[in-house]
């Protein structure tokens, strides 16, 4: 499993998450909503060169070109409401991919123990083809988890790209446990049972780790609830 963190390295990116989490410009509802579409377009070139391609002649004005382009099938899914902006980021690099939506929700116990359902699913089929998993914010991984159960139910992939924008470490290793990977030997492990042979490892994108869990203790302690995706509503 591959998990590429690109807040190691600096990029126009740094500019585009100081604004979604600068208090004066993160209440520009548009401005926000369109720095998560960038986000999500800068990562998916990014993960495009981790799929597979191979050479097409293409038929240009003078002549025939080799063109190498990307051979795998897309399903892009993403959580409701919040990863919608996010989703659409993908989308408009990866148009021809196909689209997939899972409906999951907290049903809180008290202030700050809740737990998460999932209503519904909507998706193609996704056997053999590349699943690419869009989530804005993983705290624990337990949404990220439970929607990718859930997309089993439409079949399995042949790989899995799980992508993020601000992440906590907890929920980076809660995936890394739970999600199928490709040991050395070629191996798969299969948390979820009866589950095919991933070709490819998982792999992770995310822009930022750590702060999610420093938000989680501030509220806790502000006796709050835990409605740290809720910006991403507006």
């Amino acid at each position: 499993m591959k998990v590429i963190d690109f807040g190691q390295t600096n990029s126009i990116l740094n500019q585009y998450i100081s604004e979604i989490r600068n208090v004066e410009v993160q209440n520009d509802r548009l401005r926000f909503r369109r720095n998560i579409e960038r986000i999500g377009e800068i990562m998916a070139y990014e993960m495009s060169k981790e799929f597979k391609y191979s050479v097409k002649n293409i038929q240009t004005p003078l002549g025939i070109a080799p063109v190498s382009t990307p051979d795998n099938n897309l399903v892009i899914s993403t959580i409701l409401r919040a990863g919608l902006p996010f989703h659409q980021g993908f989308l408009s690099y990866f148009d021809g991919a196909e689209n997939a939506f899972v409906s999951a929700y907290r049903k809180y116990k008290d202030t700050l123990k809740f737990d998460i359902h999932i209503e519904y699913i909507a998706s193609p089929r996704i056997d053999d083809k590349t699943l690419i998993i869009t989530d804005p914010m993983l705290a624990t991984g337990g949404s990220m988890e439970l929607s990718y159960q859930a997309m089993l139910t439409k079949g399995h992939p042949a790989e899995i790209h799980v992508a993020s924008i601000i992440a906590s470490q907890k929920a980076i290793d809660h995936i890394k446990n739970v999600f199928p990977v490709v040991l050395s030997s070629g191996n798969t492990r299969q948390p979820f049972g009866a589950l095919p042979l991933i070709r490819k490892s998982t792999n992770i994108l995310i822009l930022f780790r750590d702060w999610v869990m420093q938000a989680i203790l501030l509220m806790a302690k502000k006796n709050k609830r835990l409605e740290i995706l809720s910006i991403l509503l507006r």
